[in-house]
């Protein structure tokens, strides 16, 4: 700090107030000019990028058209009670899979990780389950499942395309959170299960309050990057017959040939994803300066 930046004290000599000196105010000031100079180019640029992308979409020959196909506002006007009704088999869907995804990826992740002789063979047919599930497309499995279950004709097993298509959706979102919750248990310093167990902690117990806490934390940015994922392939169980937001869209869609639907369901989808995109920002942003905070400590 420099000289002349000093506190002035009052008459019992405590610091009342502070006065910066003169390079300190010269300092303060570069740097608004510098980031007003900033904000004028950033916005300079981005009138001109998207000004000149808007004039070449709007002076196309086919701009008509499209428009008319596409964004067509008085039809999705009258369409979008039923798409959003479709969304709303969207969102249960999501909150239902999430729910079970959470408690059989962290099984998955438990077993992959777990050091116990006995549990080998669960721990390769895990292994072999995440392998599986993480190289079969989703619709694949979606089809599989959806088709497949039901021509088996075996007594007690449900034919509803809605259970059906969230098992599948199940299925492969599992082995993907199992391998994020794992490499967050990975994540945990072996000095911790050391100090846990020099404690008096059980293995269990030290998984439970000591591992498990520190792991859930640090992957919550990308737990919620698979949440986004999920919300938005729920859309692909329409191909069982399932009336969600797209099924709804293609309906109508198929019926007049104007496929303005289908992107009043894409701004539907927006409306989830983009509020949680930028949260999952926040999170991700405060769990970096928090590392950092405790590096610098």
């Amino acid at each position: 700090m420099s000289t002349n930046d000093s506190p002035i004290h009052d008459s019992v000599g405590r610091a009342s107030s502070w006065v910066p000196s003169d390079r300190e105010v010269e300092r303060i000031a570069q740097r608004k000019v510098i980031a007003r100079k900033r904000i004028a180019v950033a916005t300079l640029s981005s009138v001109l990028v998207l000004g000149a992308l808007i004039i070449a979409i709007v002076t196309s020959p086919g701009f008509r058209v499209v428009q008319e196909t596409f964004f067509d506002v008085s039809y999705g006007r009258a369409v979008l009670h039923i798409v959003a009704r479709g969304l709303v088999t969207n969102i249960m869907l999501t909150i239902i899979a999430s729910i079970v995804i959470g408690i059989f990826a962290m099984t998955l992740a438990l077993l992959r990780t777990s050091r116990s002789a006995a549990l080998t063979p669960f721990r390769i047919l895990a292994t072999a389950y995440v392998d599986i599930f993480r190289g079969v497309p989703l619709l694949l499995v979606i089809l599989l499942i959806g088709f497949g279950v039901p021509a088996l004709r075996i007594h007690g097993l449900t034919s509803s395309v809605l259970v059906l298509g969230t098992v599948a959706v199940v299925m492969t979102y599992s082995a993907y959170v199992a391998e994020v919750l794992r490499s967050g248990i990975l994540s945990v310093h072996p000095s911790q299960r050391a100090a846990a167990r020099s404690l008096g902690l059980s293995q269990s117990q030290t998984l439970r309050f000591v591992v498990l806490p520190q792991a859930i934390k640090r992957v919550i940015p990308p737990l919620l990057n698979d949440l986004v994922a999920l919300l938005k392939d729920t859309g692909l169980v329409s191909i069982l017959g399932v009336i969600d937001a797209v099924r709804a869209a293609q309906i109508d869609a198929s019926r007049t040939f104007n496929y303005t639907p289908y992107v009043v369901a894409s701004l539907l989808f927006l409306c989830i994803t983009i509020p949680l995109t930028r949260y999952t920002d926040r999170t991700l942003l405060r769990s970096i300066a928090r590392q950092n905070a405790q590096g610098a400590a």
